[in-house]
């Protein structure tokens, strides 16, 4: 059995033998890092199959075997950069001033700068405009960890950028070692509900997805993938994530709910009372404020899945810090090369789509106990701790990484990519990962922009 699939199935309480239908074919390390990403990608992805999987002999009796691919597990942890609109590389959505400065005392901090209201709240604390040189020139007369609390304190989005060691010294990184990676437990009372009729594992089961970037829509990327509802909610006027919302837009529907009205409340009470999982990752309280708390949310839908990520952990001095996973790997050491050097990030973004994939598992394995015993459910997953998670395989050595490349090629990938229309253009992008003997994964429904669709369930 693969060691770390078989952790991953006792943390959620599954049988050990459950594993051994997982085959994981290859091993790290296949790109230029000293982390194992490759296994543990593998291992989420095989997870999150293997809960389909049991979601199906739940409904008909019937087992299936699974299959990952190392290699192909490595390409998804970095997915968006495989995506073509008609044969082109869509742009990146990347703030001029998102990047790593140099601090007065020669070190570094990352300024997350990617959404308007955080470059706002960031340059406000460093009382500079958004000019890459003024910010530089600001930055460079300040302590590094005295900035990272300041603008950590004005609500923006930022980190000193650490060695391990450093990381390993804070009280949150104490913190994110004492929580299980990834945590499933019951919430509130509700009556056993079966799984509704349908020919996929996760047919009829709908899943509202409020999150953005990478790691939460993955999840629900990947209940899209295994015949879940998925309807995406964002806000008219938000900044989108660009080819991000492409990237983990497969299989789902996109629409618009403002929760600064009444109406949009009222909207998303409704779609909450008729869906089974509820994805968020807003900074910890922020929907809690609005009425969608876990406890809110257990009321208002007894039998309610509530999938919840954070950053840094739901513990701990950070707990409600902005993060991403960026920011995380400048804070956990991922991120340094030497005090000397500029720092650097991993060729991967191993952190937001393992933790995404492991929402997802945590969902459906929360999905099944439902259907078996009833009540409503919490998951609980984290950036830092799916990060402490990877790098606690161990390391790898560099005569074993350095002359690897930083990625593979489509050439490399060309079994795992396929082509889907969308309302932009031609996609090319890579196709779910898992194969499954009886039940492989797909999306019937294209990527499509931000508001696409109105605000209600199909047949509603």
């Amino acid at each position: 059995m693969n060691q770390q699939l078989l952790e991953l199935t006792r943390l959620a309480g599954l049988p050990d033998e459950l594993a051994a239908n997982v085959r994981i074919v290859g091993d790290d390390p296949i790109v230029a890092t000293r982390y194992r990403i490759a296994g543990p990608g593998a291992a989420s992805i095989g997870a999150a199959a293997l809960a389909a999987a049991e979601l199906w002999k739940l409904r008909t009796g019937e087992s299936q075997s699974i299959e990952v691919n190392a290699r192909a597990a490595a390409a998804s942890m970095r997915s968006n950069q495989y995506l073509r609109i008609d044969g082109q590389t869509p742009p990146r959505p990347t703030d001029k001033v998102t990047g790593f400065y140099q601090t007065a005392n020669g070190r570094w901090i990352y300024l997350h700068c990617n959404f308007a209201n955080l470059r706002d709240r960031n340059l406000s604390a460093l009382g500079a405009s958004a000019d890459p040189e003024e910010i530089a020139r600001a930055i460079a007369q300040r302590d590094g960890l005295e900035l990272e609390e300041t603008i950590a304190n004005a609500g923006g989005c930022a980190a000193f950028v650490r060695s391990e060691a450093e990381w390993n010294a804070t009280p949150q990184r104490a913190a994110v070692a004492r929580e299980p990676l990834l945590e499933i437990f019951r919430i509130g009372d509700a009556p056993p509900e079966p799984l509704p009729a349908g020919p996929r594992p996760l047919s009829g089961i709908r899943a509202l997805d409020l999150t953005r970037v990478l790691a939460g829509p993955t999840a629900g990327r990947t209940l899209a993938e295994h015949g879940a509802e998925v309807m995406r909610v964002s806000r008219e006027g938000l900044p989108d994530s660009g080819l991000f919302d492409l990237d983990t837009g497969f299989g789902k529907m996109s629409s618009y709910v403002d929760l600064r009205e009444t109406k949009g409340v009222a909207t998303l009470r409704t779609l909450i009372k008729q869906a089974d999982i509820f994805s968020q990752a807003y900074r910890p309280g922020s929907l809690a404020a609005r009425g969608f708390s876990p406890e809110d949310l257990a009321a208002l839908r007894p039998g309610i899945v509530y999938v919840t990520l954070t950053a840094w952990g739901h513990t701990g001095p950070w707990q409600n810090r902005r993060g991403y996973d960026t920011v995380v790997q400048s804070a956990n050491g991922m991120a340094y090369t030497g005090e000397t050097t500029r720092p650097a990030f991993m060729p991967v973004s191993a952190q937001d789509y393992i933790a995404g994939y492991l929402m997802a598992y945590g969902a459906m394995v929360a999905l099944a106990r439902r259907a078996r015993e009833g009540g409503s459910w919490m998951v609980r997953i984290s950036l830092a701790g799916t990060g402490h998670w990877y790098r606690e395989q161990g390391l790898i050595d560099v005569a074993d990484y350095g002359k690897l490349p930083n990625h593979l090629t489509h050439e490399d990938l060309k079994e795992y990519l396929t082509e889907s229309d969308s309302p932009v253009g031609r996609l090319t992008h890579l196709a779910p990962v898992a194969r499954m003997s009886g039940t492989q994964p797909h999306w019937v429904l294209p990527a499509v922009p931000l508001g696409t669709h109105p605000a209600v369930w199909p047949g509603k």
